[in-house]
């Protein structure tokens, strides 16, 4: 009876799928996106993943901006790295360079076939005959206000830098700071500057031999006028992050900030009233002419070597971007992370979102400002791979605080910012 226990037991062990009987391959996912609440969400959608694929486990380890560009090459060396590694395009390059990344133009392609990639969103990492990474969503700046605050002070939204100047003076009163900008040597001031640039016809960073271009009068001319608004805000903002620039706007300390988006935080602490919260393209150069704005085409890179690690890392990858899906995994920070597919723009996933039904027509001109995005060393149609070490030791906010902290004229401190920028390209 014992043996023919044991058979009957062997036999159905041959009868289970192999796949029953291995382990799961585990992948980790390393992202930015620290505040609780998007890694709770991206949790949430881990774990509905997880539960339809028994045979793969994501698991997420969050990291931070201030710390990753050096992290993660140093992880890879080391074969403690990550599967997956969400990226913006000035950072790719850093990975490409120590050889970490293979193209994934295959996946790609085939992902866009079913999903329709906005082609913007894939130009950002094609370069060497590759591309490496995959598009997940976007990002663009805008100019955040209250309606209220606006019409009690007899003020419309401006338009141009006089306008926006005049605003900001005009709203500096009764302890409240006209205009809240970050001065701090960090990502979020370069993307506050490069806003400012693109509306003041300073785009291009290199010239078309991969020369830097940087110190030129339309930068001088964006800097100074940078620098002058930056006086009408708090004395800490040469300390700020994203998220205290959103506490001044919240609290109504700032009667205005750039930012990508402020919804979640306006709703919850803010008043939470949509009818009262504006958002517009940001103010262009007086005799310039349209509205710019920076804007990022965030992806994922894909860094395993291990053929299952990366199939399961691709099995993730589609999952996200599936539209029953994608909408849950943009609105973990509504208003802030945009569709990079048509059909993702589309999906009931994404504007059946309770929070973006209510501020509907912020989202609607979100998506509107985007489509005038550009982002530093990646509007001439080509790539610089030195952008990434510009990005990373942030040299164009740097070069701001050359003004704002260390009281060099505009002239001077471009002057000086594009010298940093040659010494740490090479």
């Amino acid at each position: 009876m014992k043996n023919r226990i044991l058979g009957l037991l062997a036999g159905a062990c041959l009868l289970m799928p192999l796949n029953a009987m291995a382990a799961p391959v585990e992948v980790t996912l390393w992202h930015m996106e620290q505040p609780p609440h998007r890694v709770a969400r991206i949790q949430e959608v881990i774990d509905a993943f997880n539960a339809a694929h028994p045979d793969i486990k994501v698991k997420q380890e969050p990291q931070n901006w201030g710390e990753v560009y050096a992290k993660a090459p140093a992880a890879l060396a080391a074969g403690a790295g990550p599967d997956m590694l969400f990226a913006i395009p000035d950072f790719t390059p850093i990975l490409k360079n120590i050889g970490a990344l293979t193209s994934v133009s295959d996946f790609v392609g085939e992902l866009d076939k079913e999903h329709h990639f906005v082609k913007s969103a894939i130009q950002s990492y094609s370069y060497d005959g590759g591309i490496w990474a995959v598009p997940l969503y976007n990002m663009a700046m805008n100019l955040w206000y209250r309606k209220s605050v606006l019409d009690a002070a007899g003020l419309k939204v401006p338009e141009s830098w006089s306008d926006w100047k005049a605003a900001s003076e005009k709203l500096s009163t009764n302890g409240v700071f006209g205009m809240g900008l970050p001065a701090n040597k960090q990502l979020y001031t370069d993307q506050t500057i490069y806003s400012v640039m693109v509306n003041g016809g300073a785009t291009e960073i290199f010239n078309e031999d991969g020369s830097f271009r940087f110190n030129n009068p339309q930068t001088v001319a964006a800097l100074d006028y940078y620098s002058s608004l930056q006086k009408l805000s708090p004395p800490d903002s040469t300390s700020w992050t994203w998220g205290e620039a959103e506490a001044c706007f919240v609290s109504k300390s700032c009667g205005m900030i750039m930012q990508f988006s402020v919804i979640s935080s306006y709703d919850t602490q803010g008043g939470g009233d949509p009818a009262d919260l504006g958002v517009a393209a940001i103010p262009h150069a007086d005799g310039e002419t349209g509205h710019n704005t920076i804007a990022y085409a965030n992806a994922v890179m894909l860094l395993s070597k291990d053929d299952a690690k990366r199939k399961a890392s691709e099995e993730f990858v589609r999952y996200l971007l599936q539209p029953e899906t994608y909408g849950k995994f943009l609105n973990m920070e509504p208003g802030l992370f945009m569709p990079v597919t048509e059909d993702g723009a589309k999906s009931e996933s994404f504007w059946s979102d309770p929070m973006v039904q209510k501020y509907k027509s912020q989202v609607e001109t979100i998506i509107a400002n985007s489509q005038n995005g550009k982002l530093f060393g990646f509007t001439s149609g080509r790539t610089f791979p030195s952008i990434a070490a510009v990005s990373a030791q942030n040299v164009i906010a740097e070069t701001l605080q050359m003004i704002v902290v260390g009281g060099k004229t505009a002239a001077d401190a471009v002057a000086a910012g594009q010298d940093r920028m040659i010494e740490v390209a090479k």
